[in-house]
């Protein structure tokens, strides 16, 4: 993928994940490294599994990036000690 498809792919993502796990987004920037650093730990967790990671730029890849921005916003929120407020 290209770097700028890494950037749409991680936007996209991030900004869902911040929705669903604070129910606002993080911000415009954050919410990109939210969701590239997601998309790099849902691979991983992916293929751990024995699926496959991020393969492009297509859903299946946007909602294991998803899936891996949940699970670093929920390890986030557990090292500083901030409630998520959407767990409510």
């Amino acid at each position: 993928m290209s770097i700028l498809a890494w950037i749409v792919l991680g936007l996209i993502a991030g900004f869902i994940s911040s929705l669903i796990v604070n129910r606002s987004g993080e911000g415009f920037l954050l919410d990109i490294v939210l969701g590239i650093v997601g998309a790099v730990v849902g691979g991983l967790i992916m293929t751990a599994l024995g699926g496959e990671g991020v393969s492009g730029f297509n859903l299946y890849s946007i909602l294991v990036a998803i899936g891996g921005a949940i699970v670093v916003l929920v390890i986030l929120h557990a090292i500083r000690g901030t409630p998520r407020t959407g767990a409510y």
